[in-house]
């Protein structure tokens, strides 16, 4: 079939908008085909002129389309890639044929938060670990490695990252995103498209506006006041594309409000592109388009995997009827050329899908160092870690022979690995006697555990997509999970000197912590993770993570537990009733001490903070190392802002700014924390605008949210932010 077949059999097959249809006819493009679809001389298509800007080079181009052309943009032409892609090193996530007539190329785009899913790939650490890692360059670097692979598997676009703030930790999805703090998100997740993005992709930040579990995700209604969405849910979305430049933002599943995420125009047309100033495209999650009227006049650009919704029927039909203006569609179209245009898929030739093209040596490096900046020491009692070349160890639990990671759209398959036994072993050497046993027998483990110096059980809960937690328990913590709780008490009991080394998406309540010596959470530490824990363990490098996520001692203790309304809902309405105390600003506001509370972490040294300056525009602060070996510290700011009303209440602190130092023995550092307005600014409702309440403000600098070192004040007068 010739391109011009192709594409009238496409807007058929949109037309009809029957599924099986397009699986049973659709036609891939091949290689020819790709290279046949790039821009073309300028003297005949004016809009292939790379002297000029990209709005300009989209009207050029978009005059010149046809109405059924400007539709075909409008959809994702690949069936498969929704639910299949990734399991293939050809198959990527969706994929628009594009307009050969006009030299408008394939846009090829795949699944990528945690690494590209397509076929083998690096397995980088689990996002979350990232966000534990407290580090904007790690961020970066991240990102950077993602579209590095990305790029080179054929891509044009990379879906990540992930940047939806932890709501309940029985989220399935919380190993995929950056935690339950907005500032520490936003921070994270604009790195993190710098670098995809540095590397000639776009990033397609996920999942605006709220997407908090996957409990009924298809058909759940969200009730969140203006207040909570702007102080908590949006500032990560915000900062990606003020801040990092964002090409593209996907719409998610279920209402805000009543209104549909990839039909909802207060979001998608008026805070995203009136008030941010976003020009890149806005694709859907996967069947996530209700209504082709209403996500066109909404703000959707794009839906996926096929044209469902957004097919020649539909909007031909919505135009006549006068539900939809030929502006709308126009506007789309615009949206995803400029997106185009500003990446320069139109002037180069298509990516190569070449794994050959991947240094999966530097890849792996990458891997073991962001695995290692995200290693979280939560507890050392009687300096436990680091080991000391014990004459034996028992490596107890079956995920030390494993390297866990999250199922769904961010799982990745691996080139290779390195596992916990795998990398112990290594870095032990032929001095130290080390056994496994897979923990399945409790008796038996307790035994080998006894028979060692030092035990070291591993655990791990299991999550990811479409599933949420049972509960925050070892014992039933996910759909693979094992009873890890009961497997950790036991070998305690049997070796006084038992550390646990937890592979987990995200926080679990952890009713052993009293009973053992070290406790060390590695998150799903990727393909590289084995060497990385081996190292933080052995004391090669500092544990560098601080806690993202606040660990409760209960359940019970969680934000959203205990209120059906409040989650997994009621008749598929989830009711956000606490406001903006979400996470540790919930435990801090109740006086509810958690197990491990948000920014905690650990060193094998010592800091000391002095000499805090206070002023309006920043702080600073004295960070020094008193104790005997290089580490990290990462000093927080946390503020403490006044309330203007009673309508409007305060967390008791709010995170306002993070920096990491690694300081040698005896060294200092001054560390200074900028403020802005907006550091200050709360939403106010009735002026729908930003404000700074008059009043002082509380400043806390510590190693934690609850490990604070010192604090001062400052006074504001009101004014805009």
């Amino acid at each position: 079939m010739d391109a011009a077949g192709r594409t009238t059999a496409r807007r058929a097959l949109a037309a009809a908008g029957a599924l099986a249809s397009v699986l049973a006819l659709m036609v891939v493009p091949s290689p020819a085909d790709a290279a046949a679809g790039r821009c073309g001389d300028p003297a005949r298509r004016p809009w292939c002129d790379t002297s000029l800007g990209a709005d300009r080079r989209a009207a050029l181009l978009l005059a010149a389309m046809t109405l059924d052309e400007k539709i075909a943009l409008m959809a994702s032409d690949d069936p498969l890639g929704g639910p299949l892609g990734g399991f293939s090193e050809n198959a990527h996530a969706d994929t628009n044929a594009g307009i050969p007539r006009l030299g408008i190329p394939p846009l090829y785009m795949a699944d990528g938060p945690a690494g590209v899913r397509q076929g083998r790939a690096t397995q980088l650490p689990a996002p979350i670990s990232v966000a534990a890692g407290f580090d904007p360059d790690a961020a970066r670097r991240y990102g950077a490695t993602v579209g590095w692979e990305a790029r080179h598997r054929g891509n044009d676009v990379i879906f990540g990252p992930t940047v939806d703030v932890l709501r309940t930790p029985r989220n399935g999805r919380t190993f995929e995103a950056f935690g339950e703090d907005p500032y520490l998100a936003a921070t994270t997740g604009a790195s993190w498209v710098r670098g995809a993005q540095g590397q000639g992709v776009s990033a397609s930040v996920k999942h605006l506006a709220v997407y908090t579990q996957e409990t009924d995700r298809h058909s759940l209604n969200m009730r969140v006041a203006e207040r909570t969405l702007r102080e908590i849910y949006l500032p990560p979305f915000e900062a990606a594309v003020k801040d990092g430049g964002a090409g593209a933002v996907m719409c998610g599943f279920g209402q805000l409000n009543g209104r549909w995420a990839c039909e909802d125009g207060a979001v998608l047309n008026k805070i995203l592109r009136a008030e941010w100033g976003f020009k890149g495209f806005v694709p859907s999650d996967h069947t996530a388009a209700h209504d082709a009227a209403s996500a066109a006049n909404g703000g959707l650009d794009m839906e996926l995997p096929i044209g469902i919704r957004f097919n020649a029927w539909n909007l031909k039909r919505a135009i006549t009827e006068k539900k939809v203006s030929p502006a709308k569609i126009d506007g789309a179209a615009r949206n995803i050329l400029r997106m185009m245009f500003a990446f320069g898929v139109f002037d180069r030739a298509a990516y190569p899908n070449d794994l050959t093209r991947i240094d999966r040596t530097a890849s792996e490096a990458t891997a073991r160092g962001l695995a290692e900046n995200g290693i979280t020491l939560l507890k050392n009692t009687g300096g436990a870690l680091p080991l000391k070349a014990p004459a034996s160890i028992a490596l107890i639990g079956k995920p030390a022979d494993e390297n866990p990671s999250g199922f769904g759209s961010a799982q990745v398959q691996p080139f290779g690995g390195v596992t916990p036994r795998q990398g112990i072993a290594r870095r032990a050497g032929t001095g130290t006697k080390v056994t496994y046993h897979d923990g399945g027998d409790r008796r038996r483990a307790a035994a080998a555990a006894r028979e060692a110096e030092v035990a070291i059980v591993f655990a791990a809960d299991g999550q990811g997509e479409f599933f949420d937690k049972s509960c925050l328990t070892l014992a039933c913590a996910g759909l693979f999970a094992r009873d890890h709780d009961a497997l950790i008490s036991e070998v305690a009991k049997a070796n006084p000197n038992t550390i646990v080394v937890l592979e987990t998406g995200g926080p679990v309540t952890a009713p052993w912590a009293d009973q053992v010596k070290g406790i060390v959470e590695a998150w799903y530490p990727g393909q590289q993770g084995g060497d990385a824990i081996a190292r933080v363990l052995y004391g090669d490098v500092d544990p560098g993570g601080r806690l993202p996520v606040s660990f409760p001692v209960r359940e019970s203790d969680v934000p959203t537990a205990g209120n059906p309304a409040q989650y997994p809902g009621a008749g598929k309405t989830v009711t956000f009733s606490e406001g903006v105390f979400v996470g540790y600003r919930h435990y801090d506001a109740r006086g509810i001490a958690p197990r491990f509370p948000f920014g905690h972490g650990l060193s094998y040294t010592a800091f000391r903070y002095s000499n805090l300056s206070v002023s309006r525009t920043g702080v600073q602060v004295t960070v020094t190392n008193t104790g005997s070996r290089s580490g990290i510290a990462v000093p927080q700011l946390y503020l403490g802002l006044p309330s203007p009303g009673v309508d409007v209440p305060q967390p008791p602190r709010q995170l306002k700014g993070y920096r990491k130092v690694s300081l040698a023995p005896g060294a200092s550092t001054r560390v200074t924390f900028p403020l802005t307005s907006r550091s200050l600014a709360y939403w106010n409702d009735s002026a729908d605008a930003w404000k700074v309440a008059p009043g002082c403000y509380k400043v806390m600098v510590g190693a934690s949210s609850r490990d604070i070192a010192l604090t001062g004040s400052f006074c504001e007068r009101a004014t805009g932010s």
